[in-house]
């Protein structure tokens, strides 16, 4: 059992060092080894990495990968990619490439605009409460002038706040629900910071105005964003003549193109499918928008309640095979932001922000958007073709030999054994084991 601790965070890193390598691990002094080889060579940018969280220790690294022949709207990008799962930078860079030979990717931005609520109980006349509200929205206005200056003066700012009766759902349960629009920031403090306004100007309001004490009272529960954007949403698709869709897939292009678009309404009808097909979806967006410093839950808690609006957990993406033509598209709701947060501090998220050309947080919204819809391609097309296996466990290989520690001979030796073969965990370990002339070690059995 781990031992406790009290005012671990008010401790020196060295100190928090020290206690962890001294009561948990058998080797101290390798696990601290361990940790400091992990940190940033130049202690500046240490020291910029230990400040974004507290009680930093060290750095946790994931593979920064790039995909290139994006073709989105006419420009062409290369995709920074920051994930540790083997086969998803390869099956970007793949869907890039064969949809750069049939026009690439179209894009368009349908809204951009988020949300947030005070939630509060109030116990008096709903009615009058509605009228209240209504009557006096300048003064929410007016007392966030000094938070929204900036961001009107970029073109942004509140967009409406209106009042939402919810009592039905919890008695005297309402919502003060507000629309803004945020420009290039993702927004989150700027959207609470005048939420907590708001909750401020409606105690006042209701107190000043009510015609008994329990008019005269609200209570608030919490004042906070909604990472569900279903008003900040991004359409991307692709589109190409059936007969195109003959490169690679070594089936007639029309069979083709009807196996995937059933495979695409499989995952709208069954949530088991789905969940998968939506997860893979997934691994194209969150590593685009790990790399360029954006929130990569809020995009997944936003996507997974965009894909269940309709009462039923559904597919993302959609397919359609009519007069000749095949379309394949995806529309889901993406808040990004391009300024503040990790995009002016983190070195990598603005290197990944210069290779796509700095693009502003609707431009990014379209590149995220592509990604995932990318992802999806590669696949289903795999599914529908050659199987999901081979493709993926032939990029898994090297991450086996390298847990076998096998050498750069080795290495050479056992991929190109399997250039045409299945890769196979097992196989694999008995073709390491060949060539070492080792035995080959029995299956674990595990017992419940």
């Amino acid at each position: 059992m781990s031992e406790s601790i009290k005012g671990f965070s008010k401790l020196s890193k060295e100190a928090k060092l020290e206690w962890l390598a001294q009561t948990h691990f058998e080797q101290p002094e390798a696990a601290l080894e361990l940790l400091q080889s992990y940190w940033h060579p130049d202690p500046t940018v240490q020291k910029r990495h230990d400040e974004f969280i507290e009680n930093t220790v060290s750095n946790y690294y994931l593979p920064f990968g790039v995909a290139p022949n994006f073709l989105i709207n006419g420009k062409t990008y290369v995709l920074p990619m920051a994930i540790e799962e083997s086969s998803v930078v390869a099956a970007a860079s793949k869907s890039a490439a064969f949809w750069l030979e049939r026009g690439g990717f179209k894009t368009e931005v349908i809204s951009t605009t988020k949300i947030g609520h005070v939630h509060f109980i109030y116990q008096g006349d709903a009615e009058r409460l509605r009228a209240v509200v209504a009557e006096h929205q300048e003064r929410f206005y007016a007392a966030t002038e000094h938070i929204t200056a900036n961001m009107r003066a970029r073109g942004g700012g509140i967009v409406s706040i209106d009042l939402v009766d919810r009592s039905a759902d919890e008695p005297g349960y309402f919502q003060l629900e507000a629309r803004f629009e945020t420009i290039d920031s993702m927004g989150a403090n700027f959207i609470n910071s005048c939420l907590e306004s708001f909750a401020q100007t409606l105690r006042e309001i209701v107190a000043e105005t009510g015609v008994s004490e329990t008019d005269r009272e609200v209570q608030v529960v919490m004042s906070i964003l909604s990472n569900y954007t279903p008003e900040c949403v991004v359409r991307a698709e692709v589109e190409c003549a059936v007969e195109a869709l003959d490169e690679g897939t070594g089936m007639d292009p029309a069979e083709f193109a009807e196996k995937f678009a059933r495979a695409v309404r499989i995952a709208e009808i069954e949530p088991y499918r789905a969940t998968t097909h939506n997860k893979g979806i997934f691994n194209g967006i969150d590593a685009v928008v790990i790399a360029t410093g954006n929130d990569f839950r809020a995009v997944e808690a936003a996507g997974h309640a965009y894909a269940a609006r309709s009462g039923r957990y559904t597919s993302l993406t959609h397919c359609s095979v009519e007069n000749g033509r095949f379309r394949f598209w995806i529309e889901i709701p993406l808040a990004l932001g391009t300024v503040g947060g990790l995009t002016a501090l983190h070195p990598m998220v603005q290197w990944a922000h210069e290779l796509l050309g700095h693009p502003n947080a609707r431009e990014l919204m379209q590149i995220v958007a592509v990604s995932g819809l990318a992802q999806n391609f590669a696949a289903l097309r795999a599914l529908t073709t050659t199987g999901i296996q081979k493709g993926h466990m032939k990029m898994h290989l090297l991450n086996i030999l390298n847990q076998l520690e096998a050498t750069e001979a080795e290495k050479a030796e056992i991929v190109g054994w399997f250039a045409d073969k299945v890769v196979v965990h097992a196989e694999v370990v008995r073709r390491f084991c060949e060539l070492r002339g080792i035995p080959v070690p029995a299956p674990k059995v595990t017992r419940n």
